[in-house]
C-alpha cells in the first residue's frame, strides 16, 4: 500500500509539471507480446520521440506494477498514467463494455472488430459513461485474431465435438462449446499447454499466434480447426483522467496520432503472426482444416441465437438495462469497418494506420477530447 501511495503522489507531482517529466504506463502482457510492444514500448518511444521528450511513459510489463484484474482501478487511482484494461476482469465495474465481448462471438473479421470496437467506446455516451465512472478515460482498443478449435483430439463435425473437455474463455464460448454437446473447462491459459500434454483437456479455443508463439501450443496439439469462433476485445489505451486533462492540446494531439499507429501495429502483428503460426503449423504435421458445412451451419445458427437472446440475457446476467442500441451499433460499426478495409494491406502497418487516423483518430479535438 506505502508503494501504491507514493507511486500516485508521483504521478500527481508530474501532472502538474509537464516538462520532460515521466509517467507510468502498465502493462500485465510480457514485454514481448503482440499488445505490449507495440501499442506500449514503440509507442511509447514514438511520443517521447514527438513531443521531444516532454511525454516519456516508462513501459512496467508482466503485471509488475499493476496486476491486471486490478488494471481499472490503478489508473483510476493515478498509480499508472495508462493501462491496458480487459473488461472481463472487471465485470461488475464494466458491464456494458461486458455485453460488446458477449456479442463479438459473432465477428469474423479482427480489424473490423478492433476498429468498431474502439469507434464505439470513444463516441458512444453510455460507454463513455461507464469508463468515465471507473476514473478512466478509454481512448482505443484492440481485437484479438479470430479463436478457432487448437486440438489433441481432431474435431471435425458437431458429433465428433461431443463429450470433448475444450477449454474456453467463459460468456458465449462456454455456451457454445455446451451447445457442441462438449464440457466447457475454465483453466487459465498458462495451464493449456500442460491440460493439452495430459490429456486433461482435449481442445482449447484460442486464436491462432498461441501456437507458435508465447504457449506455443504447436508443441502438444495435433490439429487446428478454423471455424471462426469470434474475437476478444479489450481497452489497450486508458489513460487517468488528471493526466489526460493536465496536457496541453498539442501534447495530446501527440497522443492521438500515435494511438493511431499503436493500435495499427498491433492489429498488423497479429494478422502476420496468424498467417505464420497456421503455416508453421502445417510444416510440424498438425492438420489444419476449415470446418465442414455441418459444422459451420450449426456455428452460423448459434451466432443468430446469440443476437436474438443477448439483450435480454445481459439484463438478467450483466444487471444492465436493455443493451439492444449498444449491440445494434456495434454491428453497424463493424459492417463499416469491413467496408473501409475491403481494400487495404493488413501487411502494412503504415497503410492501416493512415486509414485510422483518417476515418478516426483526426476527427477527435483535441481540445475538447476527454475535457468535459
Amino acid at each position: 500500500m506505502k508503494y501504491l501511495l507514493t507511486s500516485a503522489a508521483a504521478l500527481a507531482m508530474s501532472i502538474g509539471s509537464l516538462h520532460a517529466e515521466t509517467y507510468q504506463a502498465t502493462n500485465w502482457m510480457t514485454q514481448v507480446h503482440i499488445l505490449n510492444e507495440f501499442p506500449y514500448q514503440k509507442f511509447a518511444e514514438d511520443v517521447r520521440q514527438a513531443s521531444n521528450g516532454e511525454i516519456d511513459f516508462e513501459v512496467y510489463s508482466s503485471g509488475s506494477l499493476v496486476p491486471a484484474p486490478t488494471t481499472m482501478q490503478g489508473v483510476a487511482d493515478g498509480v499508472a498514467a495508462l493501462g491496458i484494461v480487459y473488461p472481463a476482469y472487471t465485470p461488475s465495474e464494466l458491464p456494458l463494455n461486458n455485453v460488446v465481448n458477449d456479442l463479438v462471438f459473432v465477428s469474423d473479421d479482427d480489424f473490423a472488430a478492433a476498429y468498431a470496437w474502439t469507434e464505439l467506446g470513444l463516441t458512444n455516451e453510455k460507454l463513455i459513461a461507464e469508463w468515465r465512472e471507473n476514473g478512466g478515460l478509454f481512448a482505443g482498443g484492440y481485437s484479438t485474431p479470430v479463436y478457432n478449435f487448437v486440438c489433441v483430439k481432431e474435431i471435425t463435425t458437431p458429433e465428433s465435438a461431443a463429450g470433448l473437455k475444450i477449454r474456453t474463455a467463459g460468456g458465449a464460448q462456454t455456451a457454445w462449446v455446451q451447445a457442441l454437446g462438449a464440457v466447457p473447462v475454465s483453466v487459465p491459459i498458462a495451464d493449456v499447454y500442460s491440460g493439452l500434454e495430459r490429456g486433461s483437456i482435449d481442445c482449447t479455443m484460442s486464436d491462432p499466434t498461441n501456437l507458435d508463439k508465447g504457449n506455443k501450443f504447436w508443441e502438444v496439439a495435433r490439429s487446428v480447426n478454423l471455424a471462426p469462433m469470434g474475437v476478444v476485445l479489450g481497452a489497450t489505451y486508458v489513460y487517468n483522467l488528471d493526466f489526460w486533462q493536465g496536457l496541453e492540446p498539442a501534447q495530446r494531439r501527440i497522443l492521438l496520432d500515435q494511438m493511431a499507429v499503436g493500435t495499427a501495429r498491433s492489429q498488423v502483428a497479429y494478422h502476420v503472426g496468424v498467417t505464420a503460426a497456421l503455416e508453421g503449423s502445417k510444416e510440424r504435421g498438425l492438420k489444419v482444416a476449415d470446418p465442414n458445412p455441418e459444422l459451420r451451419a450449426k456455428l452460423d445458427e448459434f451466432k443468430k441465437g446469440l443476437i436474438e437472446r443477448l439483450p435480454k440475457e445481459a439484463m438478467t446476467t450483466r444487471n444492465v438495462e436493455d443493451p439492444s442500441d449498444i449491440i445494434a451499433a456495434y454491428l453497424e460499426l463493424e459492417q463499416k469497418w469491413k467496408r473501409i478495409f475491403a481494400d487495404v494491406d493488413r501487411t502494412d502497418p503504415d497503410a492501416v494506420a493512415k486509414i485510422a487516423l483518417e476515418h478516426l483518430y483526426s476527427k477527435l479535438d483535441e481540445n475538447t477530447f476527454g475535457m468535459d
